[in-house]
């Protein structure tokens, strides 16, 4: 009996498909935020990837389904990168600091090129109805979730005045973490930053319990 050697290319394995994946999704979530997830073309991922575009359509059934495993692999990344770190920062009003100074860490960092991904891509769908303004928004309604969380823990601990209710005052500290990003992504200037870190030490400052 004769025995060819087998010179065919070896088949991909699960781990294989898994890494392509994660290649594509980090491209696709940092292409997102500087030209939004409408701007998203499989073109543009294969030059960012050096992938074929077959290759990369194996992976996605359409576009909406690449944009929302886009939004699920950004709030991974969101999670490992601000919202881990900042628990490690403590409880109460600790965590609240920890919180804020992590998501501004992530900016100064550029995890993501435009800025913090939600914010760039909420923007974007705020006004446009679907699974993908969907998926933003319970993204958004947990990180909220997570800065009411805190301040309502540090008011039980007593370190802030329940005189203002835990959702104003994560709110408040939201908002200065997106004007945060809206300046530090138009001029690169770590002064935005900065700014909105006296804001925040002068708010919480204004609302610890003496």
């Amino acid at each position: 009996m004769n025995h060819h050697a087998d010179t065919s290319e070896p088949r991909p394995t699960r781990s294989d498909g898994r890494r392509s994946r994660i290649a594509i999704l980090d491209a696709a979530a940092a292409l997102a935020t500087v030209d939004g997830l409408e701007g998203l073309s499989i073109g543009d991922l294969a030059v960012r990837t050096g992938m074929s575009k077959s290759g990369l359509y194996a992976h996605f059934k359409s576009k909406q389904d690449l944009q929302i495993a886009t939004i699920d692999h950004a709030a991974a990344i969101f999670d490992a990168e601000v919202v881990r770190p900042g628990h490690a920062r403590g409880e109460g009003l600790a965590l609240l600091r920890g919180l804020a100074e992590t998501f501004l860490d992530h900016l100064e960092r550029r995890v993501f090129p435009g800025g913090c991904f939600f914010a760039a891509v909420g923007s974007e769908f705020d006004s446009r109805p679907g699974q993908v303004k969907e998926r933003v928004f319970e993204f958004i309604t947990t990180w909220m979730a997570e800065l009411v969380a805190a301040a309502a823990q540090a008011q039980a601990r007593g370190e802030i005045t329940d005189a203002i209710d835990a959702e104003q005052v994560a709110w408040e500290v939201d908002a200065l973490l997106l004007m945060a990003h809206a300046a530090f992504v138009m001029t690169a200037d770590p002064a935005a930053l900065e700014r909105s870190r006296i804001g925040l030490v002068r708010l919480l400052d204004g609302l610890a319990v003496r």
